[in-house]
């Protein structure tokens, strides 16, 4: 199958992942209003692992939209436009449901006071600056959260056209996935929200699966990751 067709497959398949998780967020919408559903589970609290992980992804999803529509704008690649799309559609509709969840639960959409980003992940109340993808990223970035880009980085972004948009692109979302994934994990691991945690779980497979077609598409590019 030519690199086209796999990467038509793959948004399929993709988007399909993003349909059944937006259904399966209804459901849970419905459940916690009592639409003739079992009672909900008990809400979680603000600092508990469901809230901050709804807090955090919806954060970082946000700039994986923002880097998706920026690189639309800097290639005329069908390939690269057509991932990029499926990245934006698919993290805006789960950017929703987690602020969803936030507001069905009555929680804030920021952290509770003395509670860093990635705390929910430590446990210890304090940024998680250890975890998987933080080095060597600038300090604006290294406050938020594993994976995401630095200003910097998006002002080169912005600026770049052609191919050396799509390969920086490429690289970003290739780090902007891995930490995503991390946090995935994260969540399957400690929240207790059924649905959240399937929703981390369908991030997981779904992020790896681009983690793939991008490495195909750097090296059809003659680049790679960054290290």
């Amino acid at each position: 199958m030519s690199r086209a067709g796999n990467l038509r497959t793959r948004w399929v398949a993709g988007s399909a992942v993003a349909l059944a998780l937006l259904f399966a967020g209804a459901a849970t919408v419905a459940s916690a209003r009592g639409d003739g559903a079992p009672a909900a589970p008990r809400t979680p609290s603000a600092r508990s692992a469901d809230a901050g992980f709804a807090r955090d992804m919806a954060v970082h999803h946000q700039q994986a939209v923002e880097m998706s529509f920026i690189v639309r704008d800097g290639t005329q690649d069908e390939d690269v436009r057509r991932l990029a799309y499926d990245i934006a559609n698919t993290q805006a509709n789960q950017r929703g449901m987690l602020l969803g969840w936030l507001d069905l639960w009555e929680l804030p959409k920021t952290a509770p006071d003395g509670q860093g980003p990635m705390a929910w992940m430590t446990g210890d109340g304090h940024s998680g600056h250890e975890m998987e993808g933080m080095e060597g990223m600038d300090h604006d970035a290294a406050a938020l959260m594993p994976g995401m880009a630095t200003r910097t980085e998006l002002g080169r972004l912005r600026a770049a056209r052609g191919e050396q948009a799509e390969i920086l692109f490429l690289q970003l979302m290739t780090d902007h996935h891995k930490g995503g994934v991390a946090m995935a994990r994260g969540c399957a691991e400690r929240c207790t929200v059924p649905v959240e945690k399937r929703l981390a779980r369908g991030m997981v497979e779904a992020q790896q699966s681009e983690l793939d077609l991008m490495a195909d598409m750097l090296a059809a590019r003659g680049a790679a990751p960054r290290s």
